[in-house]
């Protein structure tokens, strides 16, 4: 238990990353669907065909591809209540604000992921989150954790891999909002670095990697309001043998850059010193292979339950620019569930 009283998630039943890698190579070997998670530090991991990951209690929609069945599924408009956030407090997040920024002024790293553990309360149960949360990543593992992530981590198709890192928010109430964020000095350099650390990423696993499209933006609806969000894809070409070595492939590239940092070793170092408790499956990834494709999502928009007690994980990127004030802000306004 760290100093805010969360306890990270491990789930027994997870398997290690041997059989995690084994397994996987088997379902892509047959062609048969599966579903995958990886935690953060990489130390779990699961992998499992639709079917049995349903009787597990774990339901996913990726990109409208899902296991969940009737109940699972939201039949009305998706009205979504306010949250009631007790955040973080400032004072703690200082302290670990401050040792990331000793370290970026050490030149120890160039962008760190800085998140922490808020308490909430909601009338709605994880299931119901589930259902009413509008996301291209879903997944719900029992009644433990709910992750609806805007974020692609990678998608393998036609030999090819793609990421699409995504690095940038603002209000999109705001006036100019989207050039506010285009042109912001800050979120130009931190989207460059990590732009650059997954295409060094995927040079790890693929060849001719290239980025095909550079900051473009889209727009999500909150129950807060419309936010914009800035992306970027990036291209590779696998080997033509990539399935019987996917979970090494995998594991080669996590976490990932856009919410670790960079240099990731060193960064990865700085976060745990930093921040001072597990993330566990937050920030780690999920996805599925549908037959054919690989998609996946970083998990973040994470809720996490714990003795009857709701935690929403989030944060944010801190360079040698960011202002502590605007960046706790940051971290209380991703505090959010997205809507239709």
């Amino acid at each position: 238990m760290d100093r805010t009283g969360y306890r990270p998630f491990t789930g027994s039943e997870l398997m290690t990353i041997t059989e995690f890698t084994e397994k996987s190579a088997r379902f892509l070997e047959n062609e048969q669907p599966f579903l995958f998670i990886i935690n953060f530090d990489k130390s779990k991991a699961l992998a499992y065909s639709f079917d049995e990951a349903y009787k597990n209690d774990i339901v996913f929609d990726i990109n409208g591809i899902s296991n969940a069945q009737n109940g699972y599924k939201d039949t009305k408009a998706s009205v979504v209540p306010a949250i009631d956030v007790e955040p973080f407090p400032f004072k703690s997040y200082l302290e670990g604000f401050e040792k990331v920024v000793q370290n970026l002024k050490a030149g120890n790293s160039f962008l760190v992921n800085l998140t922490f553990p808020s308490k909430i309360s909601s009338p709605l149960d994880l299931k119901s989150v589930f259902r009413k949360a509008h996301a291209p990543y879903k997944l719900l593992y029992k009644d433990q954790f709910v992750c609806f992530s805007p974020e692609c981590f990678i998608k393998i198709k036609d030999g090819h891999i793609y990421s699409y890192p995504m690095k940038g928010t603002i209000d999109a109430s705001l006036e100019g909002a989207a050039d506010l964020l285009m042109d912001n000095t800050k979120e130009q350099q931190e989207h460059h670095t990590i732009v650059d650390l997954i295409r060094n990423d995927l040079s790890i696993v693929a060849r001719d990697v290239r980025v095909t499209k550079f900051r473009y933006l889209e727009k999500i609806k909150t129950a807060k309001g419309e936010i914009l969000q800035s992306s970027s894809e990036i291209r590779g070409r696998l080997r033509r043998d990539w399935k019987k070595d996917f979970g090494l492939l995998m594991l080669r590239m996590l976490p990932a850059g856009s919410i670790s940092g960079a240099p990731k070793p060193k960064t990865l170092e700085i976060i745990d010193k930093a921040e001072k408790y597990e993330r566990g499956f937050y920030t780690g990834v999920f996805g599925i292979f549908d037959g054919k494709t690989i998609d996946s999502g970083v998990a973040i928009r994470f809720i996490e339950k714990e003795n009857e007690q709701f935690w929403y994980k989030s944060g944010g990127g801190i360079t040698h620019q960011s202002n502590v004030k605007d960046e706790y802000i940051e971290l209380i306004n991703k505090i959010y569930i997205p809507t239709v």
